[in-house]
């Protein structure tokens, strides 16, 4: 099958083709390759766009448009895949993301066209469990406020917040997935008392991991040390966390969000700090990415703020390059890939 293998900043082609390799026989495979040119930084904020605007925000490059005519599939990260691209790929039958979000690709002009769209379902859930462990800890001990006091000359001893221990505590996580089953395990060492609000999680998976169900998200909220955000960003989760939820949390706990921004109503978020109605909040994700010089979270004492990297390990980038070409060869020796996110439009179950 002739692939076409497109690279950018955070995941190399060299990563693909390495994984072809380990999994593919020499006969299965034509696999060509070309990057998506700019940095990091570049990518990731027309990544942004795409978040907001959909594949289609973004003008399709020049490298890639001449690239993918001969293409019958590609293998990507966050290169944009909008209707143009896919028009100018007659022969196209499968795009492998390597990624669960799938904003950077027109999933309806694909289906369309019979082409099916598989994500890398489960890929970073390693890497963003133990981001989340590392903001609460951070934020509950102060360990980046005390490093930034240090290296500006000071030795400061006062911080905003409870000083809690996440032993004992209670851990309240909105959604349990596939990053919520690692987190649980990855966590349960420290000895707290998981709970979880997913009315699509099965009861079996959460008692094998430890967590007790609750029956709203109001009750994660309420009982909670450190409230953990582990959902997609969907129309039904769309700004669903607002200030009736915040407005719940002990004074003493805090709120992690390593998902996605626009699943928070985050000026309640903000009023919520600023008063000090929670202690603290530990974000990855944020609406505008990267912050404006003027951003209101800049001027917060109680938040310990990352770049939206949390997926962004080098075991991360390898699994999910391993899974996009298990995809390719599943579809090559199957003819159909069933977890694609249209196999059922395709007839693929």
């Amino acid at each position: 099958m002739r692939t076409l293998v497109i690279g950018d900043g955070f995941i190399p082609s060299s990563s693909y083709l390495t994984a072809f390799d380990r999994q593919s026989e020499p006969h299965e495979v034509d696999l060509r390759t070309v990057e998506w040119g700019g940095g990091k930084a570049e990518q990731h904020k027309l990544q942004q766009v795409m978040e907001v605007e959909g594949a289609n925000g973004v003008d399709p490059p020049t490298a890639l448009l001449d690239a993918v005519p001969a293409a019958q599939a590609l293998c990507l990260h966050f290169a944009p895949i909008g209707r143009a691209l896919i028009d100018a790929a007659p022969d196209l039958e499968l795009i492998a993301v390597a990624r669960t979000g799938l904003e950077n690709v027109d999933v309806d002009a694909a289906t369309q066209r019979g082409i099916g769209v598989v994500q890398a379902l489960g890929r970073n859930a390693g890497a963003v469990a133990e981001l989340q462990i590392g903001l609460m800890l951070a934020e509950a001990r102060n360990i980046a406020r005390a490093d930034a006091a240090i290296r500006s000359g000071h030795w400061r001893k006062d911080f905003p917040g409870a000083r809690i221990e996440i032993a004992g505590s209670t851990v309240g996580m909105v959604g349990f997935g596939y990053v919520g089953r690692v987190f649980a395990r990855r966590i349960s060492g420290f000895g707290a008392h998981l709970i979880a609000y997913d009315p699509y999680a099965d009861d079996a998976v959460l008692a094998e991991h430890g967590v007790q169900r609750v029956a709203t998200l109001d009750d994660v909220f309420a009982p909670s040390d450190f409230v953990v955000v582990q959902v997609r960003h969907s129309a039904e989760t769309d700004r669903f966390i607002g200030a009736a939820q915040f407005k719940l949390m002990k004074p003493s706990a805090y709120f992690i969000n390593v998902s996605r921004s626009r699943v928070v109503h985050t000026d309640a978020l903000l009023d919520a700090l600023r008063e000090g109605r929670i202690s603290g909040a530990g974000l990855d994700v944020f609406d505008s990415e990267p912050l404006p010089p003027d951003s209101p979270w800049r001027e917060l004492d109680n938040v310990t703020m990352t770049t939206h990297f949390g997926g962004d390990t080098e075991d991360t980038n390898a699994t999910s390059a391993a899974l996009v070409a298990g995809a390719v060869l599943e579809y090559i020796r199957t003819g159909k890939v069933p977890h694609a996110v249209n196999a059922e439009q395709l007839g693929w179950r």
